[in-house]
C-alpha cells in the first residue's frame, strides 16, 4: 500500500501546485520565494532568490499582487520597493530572530553616539530600522556598498554582527562599528562543527554564508593553511548558486540555512550538496506552506502595509541598495 500513497501524495501535491498557479494568474499576481523556503514553495514560486534578487524583482514586477513567501521584513521591502501593488505574506507570524536585534530608537540612539557616520543597514531589518538608516545591503552587495562610503567617513553597520565582521575583513575599512546582534540559525552553525566536518570530508568544497557564526574559522582554516585557498568559499546564497552551478566537486559542505540544498541540488545534480550542520533550520521560513499560499491567494491574506512616512524615507534605503552591485544568478 506504501506505493499508492506515495503517488496520492505526489497528486495532491501536483494538483495543489496548479491550482496555485491558476490562483495566481486569475488574480494578477506573482509568487516572491525566498531560498530558505519549503522546497514546495520554490518549486511553485514564479521567481526564487536571494534578498537582493527579489528586492530587484519586486521593484518591477508588472503584476498588481506581489506574495511574498518569505519572512516579514522582505514583505515590507517589497512593499517599500513597490508601494502601489499589493504585498501579501502567507503568514504575517514569519518573523526573523535578526531583525528583532534592533529597533529604530536603537538606531538614533547609536547615530547620535557618531554624529556624521554613515548608516548601513543589512537588509533584515524592519521597516522603521531602514528609514533611520542611510543604505541598505544584502550579504551579496554588502562590501560594495561599504566601497561606496567615502574612506574617511565612519561607518554605523547593523545588526549582524558576522556579516559585518565580514565586510571589514574584505575591505580593509578599521572605521566601522558593528552592532552586535546575530541570526540565532546562522550563529549556531559554529567554528568547532565547520573544523569538525572539513576534517571527516577532506576533499569537499566549503560554501560558508557570511552571517555564519563559523565564518572567521573558516577563513583561519585558509589562512593557517589547513585547507587550500579555492575548496573554502564565503558566499551569500545567490553567490552559492552560481559557484554550485560551475563546480566540479564531488561533494559541497554548506554553511547555511538547510533551505538551501534544494536550490543547490536543482542547480547542479552530479554534486552532492551537504549541510554542514543539519538542524540549521530557521522555523520562521518555513511557517508559508502551500496550504497557507492557497489561502492567501483566495481570500487576499496578508496583506502588508507600511505608512507613507516611514516607507518615503526607507525607500531611499533600499533603493541605493538595489543600484549597488551586480545581480546574481540566484537574485543572501
Amino acid at each position: 500500500m506504501a506505493p499508492v500513497t506515495a503517488t496520492a501524495d505526489s497528486t495532491t501535491r501536483q494538483e495543489r501546485a496548479q491550482e496555485i498557479r491558476r490562483l495566481a494568474e486569475e488574480h494578477n499576481a506573482v509568487i516572491l520565494a525566498h531560498n530558505y523556503q519549503r522546497p514546495e514553495i520554490q518549486d511553485v514560486a514564479h521567481h526564487t532568490g536571494d534578498s537582493l534578487a527579489l528586492s530587484r524583482l519586486a521593484a518591477r514586477v508588472e503584476a498588481e499582487t506581489i506574495v511574498f513567501c518569505g519572512v516579514h521584513f522582505m514583505a515590507e521591502t517589497a512593499k517599500i520597493l513597490a508601494p502601489q501593488k499589493k504585498v501579501l505574506l502567507p503568514d504575517p507570524n514569519a518573523g526573523c530572530s535578526l531583525a528583532d536585534t534592533i529597533t529604530a530608537e536603537d538606531v538614533r540612539v547609536w547615530k547620535a553616539e557618531h554624529p556624521g557616520a554613515a548608516v548601513v543597514a543589512y537588509v533584515n531589518t524592519t521597516a522603521a530600522v531602514k528609514a533611520e538608516t542611510d543604505i541598505c545591503c544584502t550579504s551579496s552587495n554588502a562590501a560594495d556598498v561599504i566601497r561606496s562610503i567615502p574612506e574617511d567617513q565612519e561607518i554605523l553597520f547593523l545588526p549582524d554582527q558576522f556579516l559585518g565582521a565580514h565586510v571589514k575583513r574584505v575591505t580593509g575599512r578599521e572605521n566601522i562599528h558593528v552592532w552586535m546582534g546575530e541570526c540565532h540559525v546562522h550563529a549556531g552553525i559554529d567554528g568547532h562543527t565547520l573544523r569538525e566536518r572539513v576534517a571527516s570530508e577532506p576533499d569537499a568544497e566549503v560554501y560558508v554564508h557570511p552571517e555564519c557564526g563559523c565564518a572567521t574559522s573558516a577563513l583561519y582554516l585558509v589562512g593557517s593553511g589547513a585547507v587550500p585557498e579555492d575548496r573554502v568559499k564565503v558566499l551569500s546564497t545567490g553567490g552559492m548558486l552560481d559557484a554550485a552551478a560551475k563546480t566540479d566537486a564531488e561533494k559541497v559542505l554548506i554553511a547555511t540555512e538547510t533551505g538551501m540544498l534544494h536550490q543547490l541540488r536543482n542547480a547542479n545534480d552530479t554534486t552532492r550538496f551537504e549541510a554542514v550542520n543539519s538542524r540549521a533550520e530557521c522555523h520562521y521560513m518555513k511557517m508559508i506552506d502551500s496550504e497557507k499560499l492557497l489561502d492567501s491567494l483566495r481570500h487576499g491574506t496578508t496583506e502588508i502595509t507600511v505608512d507613507s512616512t516611514t516607507s518615503e524615507r526607507a525607500r531611499r534605503s533600499v533603493e541605493r541598495m538595489v543600484a549597488i552591485g551586480r545581480p546574481s544568478r540566484g537574485g543572501e
